[in-house]
């Protein structure tokens, strides 16, 4: 563009992530320490989420902790709001399907044209890491979910929804789900708190290799949302956004992500509130916006930028209360640059 040129004119996406806290149809047990939903405690848990939707009013919007996508197209029915596009792979609730098992399962509501949506169970070949006492871990617990976008200016986009796996201690149990490990004892604890660490960074490196397989050698934008059960500078994270490779190697950009948080514009509102968990007190940002090279305002192949990131995490400090979520949500404002008009030939 020459100096004289006049501004490119800019689309605007709204995307945001939520942890939605074991979303469940009312009287169906997801886990079997925790109590079914009674219909009203699922009437509250739609109303309240439905609430937050509404005010996150988001073009996009990656869920995680969804067990029946029956709920969740019933939190948007509450929000008033109008998504021409729901899923949540593997927690479906048509004949024959009961929603999801064993794990929760991340999904997807748009406003935009949807191409093509595909969930990636299985780690790539080759890329299995032993767990110890357990053998091989081969597979997302659960699995990440890629949508190829069409915005209405005709630009594509790929958003990637992930929950990568907890902190929590994994320890051994039988068939039946009986422990066989002393949980008392402090040394299986470590192994088990280690179990957790080998599987997420199994998990990143996984989630890593799907990246690059969507940006290597393509100018198509990508989004990575959702909880990462860890924080933007832990080695998890930064594995799966390599950006330290870039000091070192300067076409590891094209393949690298960023966080959306320190990308934002001199307009944004930075404020030290950013975080979206609290643990024993102690708040950190868990659930993340990551983008592509191509959302740096100043990128050699920027097609955007980012405007500003929000974190709604007021009801972390309200009571505790099932019905809500235990993580804050994300949202961030992105712009994409959109062709200029084409002339029109005088009549």
């Amino acid at each position: 563009m020459r100096p004289n040129d006049p501004p490119q004119p800019l689309a605007t996406l709204m995307v945001a992530t939520c942890n939605v806290l074991n979303l469940a149809n009312p009287g169906r047990m997801f886990y079997e320490n925790q109590e079914p939903y009674s219909a009203a405690e699922f009437e509250r848990k739609l109303t309240w989420l439905g609430e937050r939707l509404r005010m996150l009013n988001a073009d996009v919007l990656a869920v995680q902790e969804v067990w029946d996508e029956a709920a969740f197209k019933g939190a948007l029915g509450r929000s008033g709001l109008r998504y021409d596009f729901v899923a949540v792979p593997g927690a479906e609730n048509d004949t024959g399907r009961h929603g999801a098992q064993g794990t929760p399962r991340v999904g997807i509501a748009t406003r935009l044209k949807v191409e093509a949506l595909q969930s990636f169970p299985d780690f790539p070949p080759g890329f299995q890491v032993e767990v110890p006492g357990m053998g091989p871990h081969t597979r997302f617990e659960r699995p990440p979910l890629v949508a190829t976008l069409r915005m209405k200016h005709g630009q594509p986009l790929n958003v990637l929804t992930a929950h990568l796996k907890s902190k929590r201690p994994k320890f051994l149990q039988d068939a039946q789900g009986h422990p066989t490990e002393d949980r008392d004892d402090r040394k299986v604890m470590a192994l088990a708190s280690l179990r957790s660490l080998v599987m997420r960074g199994a998990e990143a490196m996984a989630l890593r290799c799907l990246v690059i397989d969507l940006l290597h050698r393509t100018n198509i934008p990508l989004v990575v949302l959702g909880d990462f059960n860890d924080t933007p500078d832990s080695v998890t994270t930064q594995l799966i956004c390599a950006t330290t490779e870039i000091a070192y190697d300067r076409s590891a950009r094209d393949v690298a992500l960023f966080n959306a948080y320190d990308l934002q514009g001199d307009a944004a509102l930075k404020k030290d509130v950013a975080y979206s968990h609290i643990h024993q007190g102690s708040p950190s940002v868990l659930d993340q916006i990551l983008v592509s090279e191509e959302f740096m305002a100043t990128g050699r192949n920027s097609v955007g930028d980012v405007r500003r990131v929000d974190y709604f995490n007021d009801h972390l400090h309200e009571s505790r209360d099932r019905t809500r979520s235990d993580h804050g949500f994300v949202r961030a404002l992105l712009r994409l640059k959109m062709p200029p008009a084409t002339p029109q030939s005088p009549p």
